[in-house]
């Protein structure tokens, strides 16, 4: 398996839904840089489940424990290493179907590529469980890009039919970003935010789930960041945002949107204001030729519904070859997408820093 990611700093996870406990290691830190644990704290709480009757109900409170690469507060120029306990498994609910493959599930497919040796339980290493020690690199990846004026933040575009109103793609300020992450459903408008609250309990209501999408806003990153052709802006982002469990699409700025306009109808044009450059519109989110512009830097990420429901699906036993049916057990949230936003961030976060 790929557990490292990275070029000028490396990330490496580890770690099972089930385990002992999960975790990271980042290599690469400038040594002196001072981390604010009570800010990455905050973070790892945006994400830690059992917080609200919107979530799964395991009780996680995702403490972290940092077992190398601080000295005196201080990064030390060794690899950071962070752990973080599972304190709160059910592992019988999965003993139970062992055998049973879950539909929109890694079940199959890491059966087969790990000689049938895969843990089953909560999905192992391919559990959204494993998102937690994401979390505490992108609070620290924030807090270096901070230094250098770079901001990111996030709110729910999308859940099911209810949306929220976009950014504006050129003119995205920092106090809307920094004040999204403090929302319990992070919305532009309050009355989107309501009506989602309530799409999402009649879903769990019916034992279902929904799916929705995550705009992400990034400013005052430096104009020409990204090592095209492999390396561009875009891949890099898009490389670790689609290593999140559940992520299934992703476009920065119109995106698909673009198929249906005329070159004409789309083209960032530039203006000079106070010996700045900028574009009257931001059509292409930010990015051209895999570079940053200096506008804002705009992309969406596509989450799919939870495949975990407490509705029976047709299914195979793996073990005798076949059809059953299974009704999951366990703890699962009815949408993904409201501990997903800060794993979007935090992404976002470790693939800028790599390149900055």
């Amino acid at each position: 398996m790929s557990s490292t990611w990275g070029n000028s700093i490396k990330y490496t996870i580890f770690g099972e839904s089930h385990g002992e406990a999960i975790g990271i290691v980042v290599d690469g830190l400038t040594a002196g840089f001072k981390i604010d644990l009570e800010e990455v704290e905050f973070e790892m709480k945006r994400r830690a489940p059992g917080t609200s009757k919107l979530v799964t109900k395991r009780k996680e409170k995702d403490k972290f424990e940092i077992v190398s690469g601080i000295f005196d507060g201080r990064t030390n120029g060794a690899p950071l290493c962070a752990l973080i306990g599972n304190i709160n498994q059910t592992s019988a609910d999965y003993e139970k179907t062992k055998n049973i493959i879950r539909a929109g599930h890694a079940d199959y497919p890491a059966f087969i590529k790990h000689n049938e040796c895969n843990d089953y339980r909560g999905g192992g290493h391919f559990s959204g469980r494993i998102t937690a020690p994401i979390v505490f690199a992108g609070a620290v990846a924030k807090q270096i890009l901070r230094t250098k004026e770079i901001a990111i933040g996030s709110h729910i575009l999308q859940i099911g039919s209810e949306k929220d109103v976009a950014f504006d793609s050129v003119n995205v300020k920092l106090d809307d970003l920094d004040s999204l992450k403090h929302k319990k459903i992070p919305t532009i408008e309050l009355e989107s935010a309501k009506a989602m609250e309530q799409l999402i309990i009649k879903i769990k209501q019916q034992n279902d789930s929904v799916g929705g999408i995550i705009e992400t806003a990034v400013i005052n990153l430096p104009v020409g960041l990204g090592e095209p052709f492999f390396d561009s802006l875009e891949s890099q982002i898009a490389h670790l945002v689609f290593s999140i469990p559940g992520v299934k699409g992703i476009e920065f700025g119109l995106g698909f949107g673009l198929a249906e306009k005329k070159g004409s109808e789309i083209m960032d044009e530039f203006y000079i204001d106070n010996d700045c450059i900028k574009t009257y519109h931001n059509n292409n989110g930010g990015v051209l030729g895999g570079l940053s512009t200096g506008m804002p830097l705009l992309f969406k990420v596509v989450v799919k519904p939870t495949s975990s429901i407490k509705q029976k699906q047709r299914t195979v036993d793996v073990k005798v070859k076949s059809n059953t049916e299974v009704e999951i057990v366990g703890r699962h949230d009815p949408c993904i997408i409201l501990r997903t936003v800060p794993v979007v961030e935090a992404m976002t976060a470790m693939a800028i820093l790599d390149l900055v």
